[in-house]
């Protein structure tokens, strides 16, 4: 996502890349980022966050949610905007967020794919009116290095789908299945995961009733529609004083 990030905003005239961050010791730190995309642009990455925060107006960050928090206190601290694309935060973290969009505004999403945010809007309106003559299943698969399952598009797709259908998703989730289950209950929502390869990210919900299936699926090609929903994000944040925002406010689906 970093190399996808640093194209997209190096090829944006509208934008400009103010620093670029890797972990202290990573091989990367002190080469130019543009090097990393085959055209060098002058900025160095570096591992000093409150230095690059303080040259940005907003900081995009999709790392993991240890390093999310540290960068967000950071940002707090010196008014800078933030687009999180980290997942696999806990409850408390999230807590910890909101508690600093009081302060700051910020845009987070689990996924900044347009495509991804239009099924959102698809699901709910299709959960709505399919109702609870239906069972929902969601599958999803990505590359062999994600660290966290279910992915967040899949668990933001099942909130979708509760919410609609008035259930609650921590009650109603089944993460996989193994041995003798049961007859599966009606109120309850599957989640499947898959692991290989350089998947960039695939997400089907299926909704199975009697005689017929509907999925809605979105499939990833590359990560660059990652990187553009994130920088149109950066583009929506850059104008907000605090709050914490969506890609649905982000592209007007509220």
């Amino acid at each position: 996502m970093g190399r996808a990030l640093l194209e997209a905003v190096l090829s944006a005239p509208d934008l400009k890349l103010a620093a670029a961050l890797e972990q202290k010791g990573n091989p990367a730190v002190g080469r130019d980022a543009g090097e990393l995309t085959g055209s060098p642009c002058g900025v160095k990455i570096g591992d000093d966050a409150a230095g690059a925060i303080a040259a940005s107006d907003v900081l995009v960050d999709f790392t993991r949610p240890d390093g999310t928090l540290a960068y967000l206190a950071a940002c707090r601290k010196q008014g800078v905007k933030l687009v999180i694309g980290t997942t696999g935060f806990n409850e408390t973290q999230k807590r910890e967020i909101a508690e600093a969009t009081r302060d700051v505004a910020i845009v987070m999403s689990p996924n900044f794919s347009v495509g991804v945010n239009v099924a959102f809007r698809l699901l709910q309106v299709a959960a709505a009116a399919l109702g609870k003559g239906y069972d929902v299943e969601i599958v999803e698969a990505h590359h062999r290095l994600k660290v966290d399952a279910p992915s967040g598009t899949a668990l933001r797709m099942g909130e979708v789908v509760a919410q609609a259908l008035g259930r609650d998703l921590k009650k109603a989730a089944i993460y996989g299945r193994e041995g003798v289950t049961g007859e599966r209950k009606d109120e309850t929502i599957g989640f499947a995961t898959v692991r290989g390869g350089d998947l960039v990210g695939d997400h089907t919900v299926m909704f199975i009733g009697a005689g017929e299936r509907l999925e809605i699926s979105h499939r990833a090609s590359s990560r660059s529609n990652f990187a553009n929903g994130a920088l149109r994000a950066a583009r929506f944040v850059a104008s907000k004083k605090s709050g914490l925002f969506d890609m649905a406010d982000v592209l007007g689906l509220r």
